[in-house]
């Protein structure tokens, strides 16, 4: 296992760990990793220093270091939790569109679909065109989670 620290194109800093440093290029190049803040796919490594342990024994009447618990699975700072109530939020008071969300919002928009609040994903180009034709849409700022690294 290796751990890298990541920084997004909107300056977001964020440490993963991977596999290997092969298992990193391969997801990377697959556009798998993507900034734990924003979502944006845009993500690169940092200049890090090598954790290394030196060997120097603790002295036997100083106490271990405390261990801080935290199950990595769940979010620890206040942003990472806002993000995660917003995506709970997200995902039980609306419909899951997929790649269909620009064709949904757009049929919405026109009165050739009912009205109700959708999510999804579509590529940039499409939701410059809805936002110039007045679909009023908004990014998100999580991915789905099938795409999570």
């Amino acid at each position: 296992m290796i751990q890298y620290s990541l920084k997004c194109t909107h300056d977001h800093r964020f440490d993963s760990w991977f596999q290997s440093a092969s298992a990193f290029d391969k997801l990377h190049a697959a556009g798998m990793v993507a900034c734990a803040v924003c979502g944006s796919p845009k993500v690169e490594k940092m200049l890090m220093a090598p954790r290394v342990n030196s060997g120097a024994a603790r002295p036997e009447s100083a106490p271990a270091p405390a261990k801080e618990k935290h199950n990595l699975s769940e979010p620890s700072s206040p942003a990472e939790q806002a993000l995660r109530a917003l995506r709970e939020h997200v995902e039980k008071t609306s419909d899951y569109v997929g790649r269909d969300f620009a064709r949904e919002a757009r049929a919405m928009h026109s009165g050739d679909a009912p009205h109700r609040p959708i999510w999804g994903e579509t590529r940039g180009d499409e939701a410059k065109a809805l936002i110039e034709d007045g679909v009023p849409v908004a990014p998100l700022p999580f991915m789905p989670t099938r795409k999570s690294n």
